[in-house]
């Protein structure tokens, strides 16, 4: 008799049923084996060189050049809709870089107390154990009179901790070595403001080389423009990032040779300071480059925006409201001019202007003639005498205000006014729970402060909840309108994407006059509007343009930025006694800073110590040994909250040695498909027939019957197809009685356009009824049921089966990809209906090709 063993703790079992049991035992200590194992074959950055070779921004000794000039690359596979190899070409003059710049470590160590590090390496602090103490408290929000209560602990008082008060903690804080320091400067107005005009900013050439020498980009950016086709004979281009879009292909002709050519992204916006009360506001002045990859750039955790300045919001004495803003204006351009001006000298030479005639002190006659010309008053716009910065270019549409926002106010609104608020908030409200995605029980008519994770949500659902419902004009230029909208989020566009995207919105505007004509579309109070002046709408037209010279959209949204004035601004806000706002936030931006940057070098360097120190300690046969990732650092281009990824774990699974896993594998892969099921089944064990009776599947063991038999006759691979006629009868013997059941099943899909990247794994319902899911909970799914069926290249099929359940028994390995199905509800909605039956007693459904991009893309390809 064979036996199992655990292949955490070594126990011996009698089969592997029962080590699968063991394993999901919380009070076992095993449970956690899975984890661990996941842990250890997370990647490393044993890749990352601590040592830095990417250049500082001065030095002209030696020299390499980044790519070599006018070669063509073959690039993977990008999507399954393009399956033929891509080429590149990178620009035939590259850029140099020279070799004598600084690096991040090297301006660590050029630090004054660098020659105290030398003996102590966590200087001005004792030892690791005293930094992680003193790094704890600055990171921990708590004010000086509670550090210093902290400190008096008698506990606290016995360790060896080189400070006594939260005092001289910060005056240890302050000694680290520093980023791009503050400045401040204080602006003189041509007219009167309630309180002095102060501008804090830091030099954004500073800001730039500390983002450019930094350690964790140090794979992740571009430094050639590059042209990327389909195949080989170039007739069709894609655009990604901002390096394969025309601008940079075009200013790197502009710019002499051998130049490196680096985009800066500045971001700009104003957040609330106070909240309620004191009506106090900052306008924070972000600044990244766009040369670093777009997946990274997106991602909050890798910082990759750094506040450059925090702009002034004076309040301008002024009798009239208009002269105010025009004021407010001029003085933000002024603002931007000084901030900019290290930026304009690196570009070496200005560009020429058209003035007017009339006189810019002047504001009121000034303005008169600007609005001539619908400009806004301000006489020397920032960018007036940049080189290469045209406003035409550089403004770049983004998807979170441009797409998101002008939907909520605009798309959804129509949709409402055309359905009527009751009766869409009903629809939303019976619509079957999807795990992972968010449920509208309430409605979405009297949604308040609607975030653009909710915007994102409504647009999921609303198309097909209010089809049926509004006249079939407006629905077929909503629906266009929103392919539109999808499309042109898409990571990756060719001149075939364009062509759907433009096809699109014409479609819309061959449409839109069914909204007007519907009455729905309405201003305040309700009030009937016969027009489309709608500014976002026009932007609309320069999208296609924006892809074709800068890149794909997504990649300018302003999530990321958002997101920004929380840790730029209220967290720092938090920690004031709430005076001198700016003063306060500078200088806890700044003791951060030199916190984050002391903790990554010395993360770095010690890293660096204890594998050397290791590796010493090796014996010859011994030094192929690894190094326990434990001692890695941590990766912060990866999102804290990891998406475990079942590829891998399927991979390594299928690689154990026999005998020391449970099986059959409990994840597994199939395709570009990867499933998961827990170790412990929702039922453990019962009869087929009590399965029968429990999910209301009668034939259930025919079923069975049938499938075994194919699976005898044709092989494991056989692809079983749904529907049909029972071939084996009630009584149909098989080799088993009992099975186990599991009522969920979690699916992992790769990303469409990058096989690379895996999204995160959706979770699939299939239990029997049960309060309140009286007739069962089930999701619905993507299943490859012909040997020539291939998601996501190949189209859907579907089959009519006359009011009536079809189905059979098939492997979960046929399953592809979770889809939504949308009740159609006609023109009046069942009263009856509810989010836990409206599957079960609708007849007819819609297909909801806007629940998930990955699957709206792969539908697209031939559908517009």
């Amino acid at each position: 008799m064979s036996h199992s063993s655990c292949p955490s703790c070594g126990k011996v079992f009698k089969d592997h049923t029962s080590v699968a049991r063991h394993l999901s035992q919380p009070r076992s200590g095993c449970n956690t084996w899975l984890d661990d194992m996941i842990n250890s074959i997370s990647p490393s950055l044993n890749d990352i060189d601590i040592s830095n070779n990417h250049p500082g921004l001065g030095g002209e000794e030696s020299f390499h050049d980044f790519y070599g000039g006018g070669e063509e690359e073959d690039i993977p596979e990008g999507t399954a809709g393009h399956e033929v190899r891509e080429v590149t070409d990178y620009f035939p003059e590259p850029p140099l870089a020279y070799e004598d710049g600084y690096t991040f470590l090297g301006l660590f160590d050029a630090d004054e107390n660098s020659v105290y590090r030398k003996t102590n390496l966590y200087y001005p602090f004792s030892s690791r154990r005293d930094w992680q103490v003193a790094a704890w408290l600055l990171h921990s929000g708590l004010s000086m009179g509670k550090i210093d209560s902290f400190l008096l602990l008698e506990m606290i008082k016995d360790l060896p901790l080189s400070f006594h008060s939260a005092k001289e903690l910060r005056g240890r804080a302050e000694m680290l070595p520093s980023g791009p320091r503050w400045k401040s400067q204080v602006i003189h107005t041509s007219h009167p403001t309630k309180s002095p005009v102060i501008l804090y900013w830091r030099d954004p050439i500073e800001c730039i080389a500390s983002i450019f020498n930094h350690p964790l980009f140090q794979n992740h950016i571009d430094f050639t423009p590059h042209k990327i086709y389909s195949t080989a004979e170039r007739l069709c281009r894609i655009y990604a990032g901002w390096m394969s879009g025309n601008d940079a292909w075009d200013m790197q002709l502009a710019i002499p040779k051998g130049t490196t050519l680096l985009s800066t992204i500045l971001s700009s916006d104003k957040t609330n300071i106070s909240a309620l009360t004191g009506d106090r506001v900052a306008h924070l002045l972000l600044i990244s480059l766009a040369n670093i990859h777009m997946n990274i750039r997106l991602k909050s955790s890798t910082n990759s925006f750094v506040l450059a300045a925090l702009l002034p919001v004076p309040k301008f004495i002024h009798k009239k409201k208009r002269m105010k803003g025009i004021l407010e204006d001029r003085l933000i351009h002024e603002c931007l001019n000084i901030i900019l001006e290290p930026l304009k000298q690196a570009a070496q030479r200005g560009l020429a202007v058209v003035r007017s005639r009339a006189d810019p002190n002047d504001i009121e006659v000034f303005f008169r003639e600007a609005q001539k010309f619908r400009l806004n008053g301000v006489d020397k716009p920032f960018w007036w005498d940049y080189i290469l910065a045209d406003p035409s270019r550089f403004l770049t549409p983004e998807s979170l205000h441009h797409l998101h926002k002008a939907f909520f106010d605009h798309n959804a609104q129509w949709l409402i006014n055309t359905v009527g608020d009751s009766k869409i908030d009903f629809r939303f409200s019976v619509l079957q729970p999807i795990t992972g995605h968010r449920h509208f029980h309430g409605g979405i008519s009297k949604l308040k402060q609607v975030t653009s994770c909710c915007q994102r949500d409504i647009q999921w659902y609303i198309i097909a909840v209010s089809a049926d419902a509004a006249p079939a004009g407006v629905i077929a230029a909503l629906q266009a309108l929103m392919q539109f909208q999808y499309l042109v989020q898409s990571p990756r566009i060719d001149e075939e994407d364009l062509g759907r995207i433009s096809r699109a919105l014409n479609e819309f505007h061959t449409n839109k006059d069914a909204i007007i004509a519907a009455r729905v579309h309405r201003g305040k109070g309700n009030r009937v509007i016969d027009n489309f002046y709608i500014p976002k709408l026009e932007l609309m037209h320069s999208i296609v343009p924006s892809i074709r010279n800068s890149g794909v959209i997504g990649q300018w949204s302003a999530d990321i930025t958002e997101h920004t004035h929380i840790t730029e601004i209220k967290d720092p806000t938090r920690s004031s006694n709430n005076n001198n706002y700016d003063t306060q936030i500078c200088r806890y931006l700044d003791r951060a800073e030199k916190c984050c940057r002391f903790e990554l070098a010395t993360g770095l360097l010690d890293h660096e110590q204890r594998v050397e120190e290791e590796w010493l300690d090796l014996d010859a046969e011994e030094i192929d040994v690894d190094v326990d990732t434990q001692d890695n650092p941590i990766d912060p281009t990866q999102h804290p909250r990891q998406i475990t990824n079942y590829f891998t774990i399927a991979k390594a699974l299928q690689y154990r040695e026999v005998g020391s896993v449970p099986v059959p594998l409990h994840s597994f892969v199939d395709k570009s498909t990867a499933f998961h099921l827990s170790y412990d089944p929702s039922i453990r064990s019962i009869t087929v027939d009590e399965v029968a009776i429990t999910f209301g599947l009668p034939d259930l063991r025919q079923a069975i019957a049938d499938f075994l038999q194919c699976e005898a006759t044709y092989g494991q691979r056989h692809v079983h197809a749904i529907g049909g006629p029972r071939r084996a009868g009630p009584g149909a013997v098989l080799p088993f009685d009992k099975v186990q059941v599991w009522f969920k099943i979690r699916l992992q899909e790769m990303d469409l356009h990058d096989t690379h990247a895996i999204k995160p794994a959706q979770t699939l319902n299939c239990a029997p009824p049960n309060d309140p899911w009286i007739l069962g909970h089930y999701d619905t799914v993507i299943a490859e049921t012909s040997a020539g069926f291939s998601w996501p290249s190949s189209r859907l099929s579907a089959k009519r089966s006359n009011v009536n359940w079809m189905g059979n028994v098939i492997p979960l390995s046929q399953l592809r990809a979770p889809v939504q199905l949308v009740p159609r509800f006609c023109a009046t909605a069942d009263k009856h209906l509810t989010a836990y039956n409206s599957l079960e007693h609708a007849t007819e459904f819609w297909l909801n090709e806007f629940l998930d991009k990955s699957a709206f893309f792969a539908l697209s390809f031939d559908a517009i």
